[in-house]
């Protein structure tokens, strides 16, 4: 069915003491878990004192096989690993558990080679390059979750004021590398971003009003930015139909709202079909390039081009505005002349009836006149709290 499934695995801790393996063979040092776990300091977890005993051969065997299980047995087509941070250190601070670090390597190696169309994610969200490095000092994941794009847009499209959006941190989590696009995981809402004294982005926009025009608006340019931006996109569960509120295990999706929404839920699809480039004309958004066009701290507008080879039906140019201001002539600069077709223009009347609709241009010429730094230059529209995505011809 086209659907690829990446099985949650949880090595970091087991248990609580309500599992079997909990002191398995009835011996155990300090009353801890026994042979499966470590029985001192290192058993330590903010899920109780679990944590396996990643330096005894036979417990790194049993997780290393876990993992081929899935991959093999069950055929998923790859892992996410919980809360890696918690498997290199008892706090998720300083490495402390070397053994851990070296059991993620060995399970990720034994996967690129042996299992090499499969994908495996780490839940790391510390910044840490080694976490998908393959060199010496690596762990050798395929991607992590990106904290260095998470928090700063998600703060920029939650702010009240717009003078609080800093634009220079939007640009900087767009451009933000380890190397390889993919190597990262990317989004603006996840089952932690969404509970523990947070809420879904539309409630932290507007509480009072969650379904309402600002929230509308600026959790889906959060939600563009995820799609054009370089990394996997990653949305959570309803986040395509804009659900509130925060996120709780015990209560499920209203799925009434798929339809109550469903503008914003083609809006979502556009945004789908456009960064895996289904029509051919956006391939650049599946590539590695990023760079920026154009950004504006005062007027809240950044443009930024991306492409996979470069040229015709590659080259992409994505246009960001995050105030609350309506430019009718705005002017960036594009990385080349001609003429260059709107693909998306998150604005539109037919995402949403509370939207403005404003005269965006479905062409644009780009004149062979240099601007920002850039071969050439083109004047856009950009209503309020929107983006527009733009292909070359």
């Amino acid at each position: 069915h086209g659907i690829a499934v990446i099985i949650d695995v949880v090595y970091n801790h087991f248990g609580p003491s309500d599992l079997d393996l909990w002191q398995f063979d009835g011996w155990s040092d300090n009353d801890k878990g026994g042979i499966y776990f470590y029985n001192d300091w290192r058993s330590s977890t903010p899920w109780g004192d679990t944590r396996p005993d990643y330096g005894r051969g036979e417990v790194r065997q049993f997780i290393h096989d876990n993992a081929m299980m899935w991959l093999r047995e069950y055929h998923a087509d790859g892992l996410r690993l919980d809360m890696t941070p918690y498997m290199r250190s008892v706090d998720a601070t300083v490495m402390n558990i070397p053994d851990g670090w070296s059991l993620s390597r060995w399970i990720n190696t034994d996967i690129r080679q042996l299992e090499p169309t499969r994908y495996v994610i780490a839940e790391d969200l510390h910044g840490y390059p080694p976490v998908v490095s393959t060199g010496e000092d690596g762990a050798a994941f395929h991607a992590q979750w990106d904290n260095h794009f998470v928090h700063p847009v998600r703060a920029a499209v939650i702010a009240a004021d717009d003078r609080a959006r800093d634009m220079g941190a939007i640009r900087d989590a767009v451009e933000f590398s380890y190397g390889d696009a993919f190597s990262r995981v990317i989004y603006t809402e996840s089952h932690d971003e969404v509970a523990n004294g947070s809420a879904r982005v539309p409630e932290e926009i507007d509480a009072d009003d969650p379904d309402g025009y600002y929230a509308q608006k600026r959790s889906t340019l959060g939600a563009a930015l995820v799609f054009t931006a370089p990394g996997v996109p990653m949305i959570f569960q309803g986040q395509e139909f804009l659900t509130d509120g925060w996120f709780r295990d015990t209560v499920p999706l209203d799925w009434h709202r798929d339809q109550k929404f469903r503008g914003i839920v083609r809006l979502y699809a556009d945004l789908i079909d456009l960064r895996l480039n289904r029509a051919g004309f956006t391939k650049g958004l599946c590539g590695q390039h990023v760079a920026t066009l154009h950004n504006n701290n005062d007027t809240k507008v950044y443009a930024f081009h991306r492409w996979y080879d470069g040229g015709p039906g590659d080259d992409v140019v994505v246009a960001v505005n995050l105030s609350n201001t309506s430019w009718g002539e705005y002017t960036i600069g594009m990385p080349w002349p001609g003429r260059w077709t709107t693909r998306l223009d998150s604005d539109a009347t037919q995402y949403s009836p509370d939207f403005i609709g404003e005269e965006v241009p479905e062409t644009v010429e780009a004149q062979d006149q240099s601007y920002d730094g850039q071969p050439a230059r083109a004047t856009l529209v950009l209503p309020p709290y929107s983006v527009a995505i733009l292909s070359r011809d």
